[in-house]
């Protein structure tokens, strides 16, 4: 209750200081961002974008289009199977998922599976290494990625329709429609993957058994300007899956697991004078069917429902420089064969600050302060500089304390839950070098983070396994993003690479966390001639420890993997496309988990028709 009337004080006071705004208005841009907190208050840090263009390029999974173009690491239980991040040497809970900016991580396990993520339905996707808590919430300590439905105003119609056909009976079809007018805009697209996943182990008769998967996702974004001051957005996504889990013996038992997660969310912008207010209600459900036999009718469940409220004011003192309150509020019940029924509540409020103190130098401040009825949150903050050298150079610094809450299932799991856990702390520094030369461009970055109180599940007195308070981790590493393109008469060329070095080591026995490799590097290239496109990636990842004592036994070895494709124009519109990918070109036999082997060489076949 206490939350409930200290956000109600909030907003009230912000909505006084919009009325008292009375200059004249600013009229809203062609294109409206879902994500003003990521365009404005992240000069300091690295953001990677990924446009159309190299999404169409991946396979329509959040794990495949990252794998092959950032310098996260990934941990795949197979081909489809639950997939997990490690973003600059932290766990698969410290990645935050943002969705048009709302945080969607999983408030039973903390992390997303980012293979329950079809790509086709966003405009764009940043990838932001680096703390960002204060804006973001809860695991944004090693980076986030988000989803962006970005919205135009401007008279168009156009239907793409895409479809993917490959080894192992996999098949991927994409539909979506794009209608907008000054005042209307929509964006909707509803996609089909399906695969019997049976593929031959490299190098072996073996096949992969129980690994057949389908899901379904339907996104809409719908937009509305009700004059140069207001306008309202909606946006929605519904996913249905269902996946068998692939056996690692003959004798295993076959299992299997289902999701349906909704998601909506309604914003409001309204521009007064040199203010800007925006308001977001969300809504978010997950919830899962596990089978622990697939021949059995028997199955455990859970899923937890959640209402975001989240208002932003924005007001310019002048052009210069801008502050940025965020009020927010979540409210969450769960309800599961595990957690039985729980609920809590959670209320914070953002103060960012950017200044522009010449046209080459600015700064950013920010902090927050969570309420919540389960644990108590520390003050995080943020402060970071950038400065312009010249056209070709720029230096960018960063400090942060960021966190992680504990879970539905750390807090509430019946037997074993501990509601006296804190959230993991963390403090973070960075240094960027951004160099631009004509067509060439290259970030250099090395940070160095520091981890208390991170949440590890571990046997107690009576034999069972509950989370606890335990470790401490000092992490630092660099990173280097490099792209280059180049267009001359009617030929196109293009590469993009980036390379991270990574120590993360546990305090206690100065050892490498399991599953954060030393090196990952990932590389393409392109080369378009007319209606004519050729492309090549790779990725190479250094060995991986998988115990906590990095037992040179158990290290999975090095390995690289390639993909090539071609396809053709048959029209200078884009109009239709057909072409090919081979990936794995080289056969090469890996995996990223013990026992849980990646497919070898396998042909795709793919089709695009826009009109």
């Amino acid at each position: 209750m206490a939350t409930k009337k200290f956000l109600l004080s909030c907003i009230l006071l912000f909505g006084q200081l919009i009325v008292a705004q009375n200059n004249t208005a600013i009229p809203l841009n062609e294109v409206i961002v879902s994500d003003n907190q990521l365009k404005n208050f992240t000069d300091s840090q690295s953001v990677l974008k990924l446009n159309d263009s190299i999404i169409s390029k991946n396979q329509s999974s959040l794990t495949s289009l990252l794998n092959y173009n950032s310098v996260i690491y990934f941990k795949e239980n197979g081909l489809g199977m639950v997939s997990s991040p490690s973003f600059r040497g932290t766990t698969a809970q410290q990645t935050a998922v943002i969705w048009n900016g709302i945080n969607i991580n999983s408030q039973l396990l903390g992390q997303t599976d980012f293979n329950t993520i079809s790509t086709r339905g966003y405009n764009s996707i940043d990838v932001k290494a680096g703390g960002g808590s204060v804006i973001y919430g809860s695991g944004a300590i090693g980076g986030t990625i988000h989803l962006n439905n970005d919205l135009k105003f401007k008279n168009t119609f156009k239907n793409n329709l895409e479809v993917y056909y490959g080894d192992f009976n996999t098949l991927s079809a994409v539909y979506g429609i794009t209608s907008a007018t000054n005042n209307w805009s929509v964006n909707a697209s509803l996609t089909r993957n399906s695969s019997d996943n049976d593929f031959k182990f490299v190098g072996q008769e073996d096949r992969n058994v129980n690994g057949q998967y389908y899901n379904n996702n339907l996104s809409t974004a719908v937009g509305y300007k009700i004059n140069a001051k207001n306008s309202i957005k909606f946006y929605s996504e519904l996913y249905d899956g269902e996946r068998h889990f692939s056996l690692t013996s003959p004798y295993a038992v076959k299992t299997k697991y289902q999701d349906f997660n909704t998601r909506n969310l309604v914003t409001w912008t309204s521009i007064v004078g040199n203010s800007t207010s925006n308001l977001k209600v969300a809504y978010i459900t997950e919830h899962y069917n596990y089978f622990e036999d697939i021949d059995t009718k028997e199955y455990e469940l859970g899923g937890v429902n959640s209402f975001i409220a989240k208002y932003d004011f924005l007001y310019a003192f002048t052009p210069k420089m801008i502050l940025n309150t965020i009020v927010d509020y979540n409210k969450s019940k769960g309800i599961g064969s595990g957690i039985g029924t729980e609920s809590r509540e959670i209320g914070g409020v953002s103060v960012l600050l950017k200044h522009s103190l010449t046209e080459r130098w600015n700064y950013e401040l920010s902090f927050r302060k969570e309420i919540s009825d389960v644990y108590k949150s520390p003050i995080l903050f943020s402060a970071g500089s950038k400065f312009d050298f010249s056209k070709l150079y720029q230096l960018k610094l960063n400090v942060s304390r960021n966190y992680r809450t504990p879970t539905f299932n750390d807090l509430y799991w019946l037997g074993s839950g501990n509601l006296d856990l804190k959230p993991e702390n963390s403090y973070q520094v960075e240094v960027s070098n951004d160099f631009q030369y004509k067509d060439f461009t290259l970030s250099a970055n090395a940070y160095a983070s520091k981890i208390d109180n991170m949440i590890r599940w571990l046997p107690n007195n009576s034999g069972n396994w509950s989370p606890v308070n335990t470790d401490k981790v000092s992490i630092y590493g660099a990173e280097a993003l490099l792209g280059w393109q180049k267009h001359f008469n009617k030929h196109s060329v293009g590469f993009n690479g980036t390379y991270s070095y990574t120590v993360s080591t546990d305090d206690k026995n100065d050892k490498q966390l399991f599953y954060v490799p030393y090196h990952k590097m990932t590389a393409s290239s392109s080369y378009a001639y007319k209606n004519f496109a050729l492309y090549y990636q790779f990725m190479f990842i250094g060995e991986v420890f998988t115990t906590s004592d990095n037992d040179p036994n158990t290290i999975l070895t090095d390995y690289n993997v390639s993909n090539i494709g071609m396809d053709y124009n048959f029209s200078k519109k884009d109009i239709f496309k057909i072409g090919f990918k081979i990936a794995n070109v080289w056969n090469e036999k890996y995996e990223s988990l013990p026992s849980r082997m990646m497919p070898g060489r396998n042909l795709t076949l793919y089709l695009t028709l826009n009109y």
